[in-house]
């Protein structure tokens, strides 16, 4: 096992640094850098998961390519040997790292809901609805919706995103911008939806990123990982409760049952157990997803 919490390259000028991706600018190009840094409650724990980053990559790759033919992306590949990189540093970004096409991203979480669950359970049983959707009435914890629904958030660096109605979405991104997002992003779930229930896994929910790549809305950033979805084995899941799950639950729940941390910054380290247990979740979701186990 190997862990990343940051990188520092020598000759690259680093453009940015998120809850858990550093990105460099190489003009026309960005490379990005998957790290294992995990993130909950808006805070970063000072304990990574091991090859989570790389996880993350592998991932995007797989449905990048599952889904060229429906939505471009702005993968350029992961091939780094044009790139000014000392050895240390080509060992060190191995399978965690993509150049990508520079986008004018959207400043909106594209969120797909098939399933009842999360934050969206604790809105329905207040109000009856998700994210200002009604919702018919006597919904279990976990239950399949009757459709997907599309919950736009605003993104936020730091602190909590907040999510926004469709027609404060029309206000930020314009109304035609904002129909084909919505109409993209259901579509998008929909279809790798489908894929993963053949595999062994439901997706309750996930988001999504886009942008404007030559005027064509494009996906970005990350598609479909544990850190950006919520992912239930098939065999184990039943409605009427919170299913396990291959993605961050796990480390919430520790979080809210065991950790006596307030949620407010800075986030405690994690426990080698918690970490054990975080790693084996996201590399059982790749390799259901994928079909194929992950090399470490």
């Amino acid at each position: 096992m190997s862990a990343v919490f940051e990188t520092r390259l020598a000759r690259l000028p680093l453009l940015a640094r998120g809850k858990v991706r550093d990105v460099y600018d190489l003009g026309q190009r960005l490379l990005i850098v998957a790290t294992d840094r995990i993130s909950a409650f808006d805070a970063v724990f000072p304990t990574p998961i091991p090859d989570k980053g790389r996880v993350l990559t592998q991932l995007s790759l797989f449905w990048f390519t599952e889904l060229a033919s429906q939505v471009p992306n702005h993968l350029i590949g992961e091939d780094l040997a044009g790139l000014d990189l000392d050895p240390a540093e080509r060992t060190m970004l191995a399978g965690r790292a993509m150049v990508v096409k520079k986008a004018k991203v959207f400043p909106i979480e594209c969120v797909a809901r098939g399933y009842l669950a999360g934050s969206g359970w604790k809105e329905y049983r207040a109000r009856g609805s998700v994210c200002g959707v009604a919702l018919p009435q006597g919904l279990r914890e976990a239950d399949r919706l009757p459709e997907p629904i599309f919950t736009p958030a605003t993104k936020a660096e730091t602190g909590h995103d907040e999510n926004i109605p469709f027609a404060r979405m029309e206000q930020i991104v314009g109304a035609g911008p904002a129909a084909a997002l919505r109409a993209q992003t259901l579509q998008i779930y929909a279809r790798a939806a489908a894929l993963a229930l053949a595999r062994g896994i439901v997706i309750a929910d996930t988001k999504f990123e886009f942008g404007l790549v030559e005027g064509r809305i494009t996906l970005v950033d990350e598609a479909l990982t544990p850190d950006s979805s919520r992912f239930w084995p098939v065999d184990a899941y039943r409605p009427g409760g919170s299913p396990p799950s291959f993605d961050k639950q796990y480390l919430r729940d520790w979080v809210e049952r065991s950790s006596g941390w307030n949620k407010e910054p800075p986030a405690p380290p994690l426990p080698a157990e918690v970490v054990q247990a975080t790693r084996e979740r996201y590399l059982e979701a790749f390799a259901r997803l994928t079909g194929r186990p992950f090399a470490a």
